[in-house]
């Protein structure tokens, strides 16, 4: 029996959704192929978060805390990680696909010569390592690829997997940390957040876009009043952030911010590649455009033909009435 590891991440102080869709998938792959399934929380506040991830499964939680984790760090965050490989012995270790998870998921790997795949939509367990589908060339192409190794890391795109709750009483392991200041070759001097995003895009169970569309003042209104009756996060294609609309952290697309919320409403956005290749993987899309040939529409599961200043509030106003 060989044992599936979860990195568990946490931002803003709670476990980021997308670490927990991995973290139920590892346990559905564990009972398939009769494997243990672990996790690992490393946090200035870890310990706070077992009980949240007793309730996906995992068997074993390691627990690894200290004020150095409050913010992130490549090189204290690689060596918890480490001291934790080498007790649970993975075979697999598998991380929500975070800006986090991408800053560490090289060094890891190079630390311990392990096989990598990252960025996945799904994966699977194979004899000797893992086959996965990965979008590649902006989404246009899905990828079957695999590694094999004695242990293979894999980082899994948010909205590829559903949450599944499987309670346990799982052994909590904490594992001692300790860094000198003089291991650490970088310093953390401040961190300078993003403007206007309340809602973090990766975890948003429902995302409100504006495209080119939305054109003055009141066009951000009517986005900001839908995105507020559904409590949903608000995004951007590239145009209006390289306008300075919308802050460049709100970009969605292939050079900006990859999501896959439940709901993904583009208003006003034509459907351009690049845009595409960031929410293509929504589970339901609408789009909102007075152009009916838009390429916006070929990707989505429900469409209004019509001008965004005349659709949005009526369509606002029985979202209420629902709501109420």
């Amino acid at each position: 029996m060989s044992t599936i590891l979860t990195h568990i991440a946490i931002a803003d102080g709670k476990i980021k959704r997308s670490s927990l869709e991995v973290l139920s998938h590892c346990k559905q792959l564990a009972d398939q192929g009769g494997h243990s399934v672990e996790a690992v929380v490393v946090d200035s506040n870890a310990s706070s978060f077992v009980e949240g991830i007793q309730k996906y499964g995992a068997s074993k939680v390691y627990v690894v805390e200290d004020p150095i984790f409050k913010n992130h760090m490549n090189t204290p965050l690689l060596k918890a990680l480490v001291k934790v490989m080498e007790s649970a012995n993975p075979s697999v270790f598998a991380f929500a696909s975070t800006e986090s998870t991408k800053d560490i998921l090289g060094a890891l790997a190079a630390n311990q010569n392990a096989a990598v795949l990252p960025d996945v939509s799904s994966f699977e367990l194979m004899d000797g390592g893992v086959k996965a589908k990965r979008p590649v060339m902006a989404a246009k192409i899905i990828s079957n690829t695999q590694a094999k190794g004695d242990t293979v890391l894999v980082s899994v795109r948010s909205g590829s997997y559903d949450l599944a709750e499987n309670e346990t009483s799982a052994e909590v392991v904490n594992v001692d940390f300790c860094m000198e200041d003089s291991e650490l070759q970088a310093i953390l001097k401040e961190i300078i957040s993003a403007s206007g995003d309340t809602i973090d895009l990766n975890e948003a169970e429902s995302i409100v876009a504006a495209g080119r569309g939305v054109k003055d003042e009141e066009g951000q209104k009517l986005i900001s009043e839908l995105a507020q009756v559904l409590n949903a996060g608000i995004g951007a294609s590239r145009a209006l952030t390289e306008a300075g609309i919308y802050d460049p952290s709100l970009q969605i697309g292939q050079t900006g911010k990859v999501v896959s919320p439940q709901l993904y409403i583009a208003v006003g956005i034509s459907g351009a590649i690049q845009h595409v290749a960031g929410m293509a993987n929504s589970k339901v899309i609408v789009a909102i455009n007075k152009d009916p040939d838009a390429p916006i529409f070929e990707i989505s599961d429900y469409g209004i033909v019509g001008d965004l200043y005349k659709v949005l509030p009526p369509f606002i106003e029985e979202l209420k009435k629902i709501k109420n």
